[in-house]
């Protein structure tokens, strides 16, 4: 069936409470990601909505854009000192996936497996 973009899924089902109550969020103020999110369908979609992004642009769309000339558009702004942040999150990731039942996802429902990962986020607070 091949890959499915999932970025556009995701970003319309964010919904962040706020302290004071009311309305929640729905659009993060920014959002970081790696190539794989570097398509101009994504890009538009986040320029629409107003969110700023740190996302590189891969080698081959670089070169398109530049091959293309004045027609190409501008290029994708990007700053490498947000980017380098985006480590943490993934080493995140990985802390948490040495919970097995995080990794493997024993739990048939959602909210169960949320306070799975809640409960795991809580073990590895202490140590941060």
């Amino acid at each position: 069936m091949g890959r499915r973009p999932q970025l556009i899924p995701v970003m319309e089902r964010v919904r962040v409470a706020r302290l004071d109550g009311g309305r929640p969020r729905t659009r993060p103020e920014h959002l970081g990601g790696d190539k794989a999110y570097s398509s101009r369908r994504n890009r538009r979609y986040l320029r629409r909505r107003q969110i700023k992004h740190t996302i590189p642009e891969p080698k081959y769309q670089r070169a398109n854009r530049q091959r293309r000339g004045s027609r190409g558009g501008r290029p994708a702004g990007f700053n490498k000192t947000i980017y380098k942040r985006r480590n943490e999150v993934e080493r995140t990731i990985t802390a948490l996936k040495n919970f097995r039942a995080v990794a493997t996802r024993f739990d048939k429902r959602a909210y169960v497996f949320r306070g799975t990962v809640t409960v795991a986020s809580i073990r590895l607070w202490p140590r941060s």
